[in-house]
């Protein structure tokens, strides 16, 4: 697994108002590339869990416009687990522009698992290796947050 990448998109003629600028409801779409690409780096991708009959649908988004990106630019939009219990999952996103390194947007996105038929799903008992995936996933970027958080405490004492 080791470190993701964000995913990158170029920003399109079709995704701007007469001003080039991104309109709002793009960002969402960038968060489902970006979760789709992210769930596949993985090795969770939606083909896989759609092949064992679980779907996640979206409970929720929200999105914080910091500042206007416009046609032509590349961003970056960075995609990671807040929280997750085997049922439901929230992720994040960052959205940062290349060429400046700023974020330009932040969000959510509420997930849960259900089968076929709606039913609600634990991962943990449904599919462990999916379950396992999204544990080592969130260990792993606990390191180096626990590691930072570590360091400036030892340089205050």
């Amino acid at each position: 697994m080791g470190e993701q990448k964000a995913y990158q998109h170029k920003v399109q003629y079709y995704e701007t108002d007469q001003m080039g600028i991104v309109h709002h409801s793009n960002y969402i779409r960038w968060f489902e590339e970006a979760r789709t690409d992210y769930m596949e780096r993985l090795g969770i991708g939606y083909e896989k869990m759609e092949e064992k009959g679980i779907l996640s649908p979206v409970l929720s988004v929200t999105a914080d416009y910091l500042r206007m990106v416009h046609f032509g630019d590349t961003v970056s939009i960075e995609c990671q687990i807040r929280e997750y219990n085997g049922i439901k999952l929230t992720l994040v996103y960052d959205v940062v522009l290349d060429k400046t390194g700023m974020v330009h947007c932040r969000g959510t996105s509420k997930h849960c698992f259900i089968n076929r038929e709606g039913r609600p799903l634990s991962l943990k008992h449904s599919a462990p290796e999916f379950h396992e995936m999204f544990m080592k996933d969130m260990q792993e970027r606990k390191k180096p947050e626990e590691k930072t958080k570590k360091e400036d405490k030892q340089k205050k004492e």
